[in-house]
């Protein structure tokens, strides 16, 4: 199939089609959380990968019309209803999320806000979610990174009930107001002392386990011919008629199979030979390197490390200090733009455009 595209290439002028993947609707699964103030809640879930949908609510009381004047009083707690992809993120991973987001050690109230209905709880929604969150909680108690015991119980969830509209994504409608709540609750500060770095979304989205490689078969479905010729064949693109070679941009590039991060707008540079070109992949990113003696000659060959994807190849005529390119085929990335990082579950990167 290499022959193929390459032939291609030579005679017609190949266009790329380097649309992002278009991945077929999955089966989506349902979490119940309670960690204190919901909106906190709705703003740490929101960013997870994986994460399609975090609703505010009220769970674990008796009245059958809970609303925010009367849901202390049927014993409801704060909680948030969370739809995910477990194809991207398992609800294993979510506890763990969980419990760095909350103290485990407050039976009374989360922070600054106090009584049962600020209290935690996992609500687990079928066997197997309460097998895994009794697994979680011993594997934490178990951990010695706690000086006591886990508190947080773990429930059959009941009814969840969305709470009113002007709380959903309060944090995003009222930014000010959120921020200055959060910070006055003292949230971020017991977390930090709680957990040190680890309670910092960013740090747990950086987990390799988040960015998986689909099947085979539903690549050949979700990829356009050459990007799958591209990444799982390892053919080359045309030089100049790609999406990205001109990507003025800023924002950073993502793998088109399973999303992890690969390159930033900010190491980008103008090589002059049409394809992307950066000076260094975005910091932490472990490129695979292989030996390529293909095309009479030996180069270095870059995959990505989740997906395996053939990205592109290494070269030493790069500019200064390093003299590195990184020269990669645009049917291999999807760019995310940094005013689409937060949205688009990448929010650890948008300190790379800071001024």
């Amino acid at each position: 199939m290499r022959k193929i595209v390459f032939i291609a290439f030579l005679l017609f002028g190949l266009s790329c089609l380097t649309s992002t993947a278009a991945f077929a609707a999955k089966e989506l699964e349902k979490a119940i959380f309670a960690g204190g103030c919901f909106w906190c809640m709705e703003a740490d879930f929101e960013k997870i990968p994986g994460v399609k949908d975090v609703i505010s609510g009220y769970s674990g009381g008796t009245s059958k019309q809970p609303n925010y004047r009367n849901y202390s009083k049927s014993r409801h707690i704060e909680a948030v209803l969370i739809t995910f992809d477990p194809d991207v993120i398992s609800y294993a991973e979510l506890l763990e999320i969980f419990w760095h987001n909350i103290d485990p050690l407050d039976k009374n109230g989360q922070f600054c806000d106090r009584g049962h209905e600020y209290s935690t709880a996992v609500f687990y929604l079928s066997a197997a979610q309460k097998q895994d969150a009794i697994e979680s909680k011993n594997k934490l108690d178990k951990s010695g990174l706690l000086e006591q015991p886990v508190l947080t119980p773990i429930l059959q969830a009941g009814i969840f009930f969305a709470a009113e509209k002007y709380h959903q994504n309060y944090y995003k409608k009222s930014s000010l107001k959120y921020k200055f709540y959060r910070f006055r609750c003292g949230r971020d500060q017991r977390l930090k002392e709680l957990w040190g770095e680890k309670s910092k979304a960013a740090d747990i989205f950086k987990k390799s386990s988040f960015f998986k490689k689909p099947g085979r078969n539903e690549l050949q479905k979700t990829l356009t011919p050459l990007q799958f010729e591209v990444t799982q064949n390892d053919a080359t693109e045309p030089p100049f008629k790609n999406k990205y070679w001109n990507n003025k941009q800023e924002g950073i590039y993502v793998d088109i199979v399973s999303g992890e991060p690969l390159f930033s707008s900010t190491d980008k540079y103008k090589s002059g030979t049409g394809w992307p070109s950066f000076t260094k992949p975005i910091e932490g990113t472990n490129l695979i390197h292989k030996e390529d003696k293909g095309w009479f000659s030996v180069r270095t060959e870059l995959r990505s490390k989740n997906a395996d994807s053939h990205l592109g190849h290494l070269f030493d005529d790069g500019p200064e200090p390093d003299g590195l390119r990184y020269c990669i085929n645009s049917a291999a990335l999807r760019f995310v733009a940094k005013n689409e990082l937060e949205k688009e579950g990448y929010p650890a990167f948008k300190n790379l455009f800071q001024d």
